[in-house]
């Protein structure tokens, strides 16, 4: 949030400090570490950024060094995660496996365009599949998923403010403390039971605001198969996302 400056100054604002930055070798490779502090991190985090680069939030009070030690230990972690952005930066040709509705599905390219699990996509001046097809399975994306949302949240007495799908990059869904529900459009890519247990996953933020016990059983009453939802999540959720 932006907070309004409280009086005019004539010395310009001192430029903030970059955050420090170290190193770290990855399969014989060196790659920046950045390190940054945060005020409200409770632990050490690990993140690969799109240009390759390794950022670690340090909370505060922590110790750079700690932080240091923590992040060496993740070199096995890192190396996949920067080989994943590699395949996923990669241009897309035919028989590419696509996630569609719980099915990898073999792009088709031909004179008409891109096919993916029977969608007919306009190549347009696309030369590499992955732009227009994405493009495609989002714009379906926003057209389903608020309407599922609103039928779901009926269904279980709920009021919802708004629903809008974005593209999220860490996470499948959110629910606002005024009961605006945000959905990722990658969940036209999952099996519909594994969508609509998203869909209910954020709707019962709406009665509990936390992850508490009374939250999954929330969770429970009215998604009985929330756990092979999960399980599905953590063995493909994240080469959707």
């Amino acid at each position: 949030m932006r907070l309004p400056w409280d009086r005019l100054s004539s010395k310009p604002a001192p430029k903030p400090a970059a955050p420090p930055a170290r190193q770290l070798s990855i399969e014989g490779e060196t790659v920046e570490l950045v390190i940054a502090r945060h005020r409200l991190a409770r632990r050490y985090v690990v993140r690969v950024a799109d240009d390759g680069t390794v950022r670690l939030t340090v909370p505060r009070g922590a110790s750079i060094a700690g932080g240091l030690r923590f992040a060496e230990r993740q070199t096995a972690w890192i190396a996949r995660e920067r080989r994943r952005q590699r395949e996923r930066a990669a241009p897309w040709r035919p028989g590419q496996p696509v996630w569609f509705r719980g099915e990898t599905r073999p792009l088709e390219i031909n004179a008409g365009g891109f096919v993916v699990g029977g969608e007919v996509i306009a190549r347009g001046r696309a030369t590499d599949g992955r732009a227009a097809v994405q493009a495609h399975l989002r714009a379906l994306a926003t057209r389903e998923l608020p309407a599922r949302c609103l039928e779901i949240a009926a269904q279980v007495g709920l009021k919802v403010g708004r629903v809008s799908v974005r593209d999220q990059k860490s996470r499948w869904g959110a629910c606002s403390s005024r009961r605006v529900i945000t959905l990722n459009w990658r969940l036209i890519q999952m099996p519909p039971s594994v969508s609509d247990y998203v869909i209910f996953h954020e709707l019962m933020h709406i009665r509990q605001p936390n992850h508490s016990r009374k939250f999954w059983r929330e969770v429970a009453s009215v998604c009985g198969w929330w756990r092979e939802a999960e399980k599905w999540l953590r063995r493909y959720g994240r080469e959707i996302l």
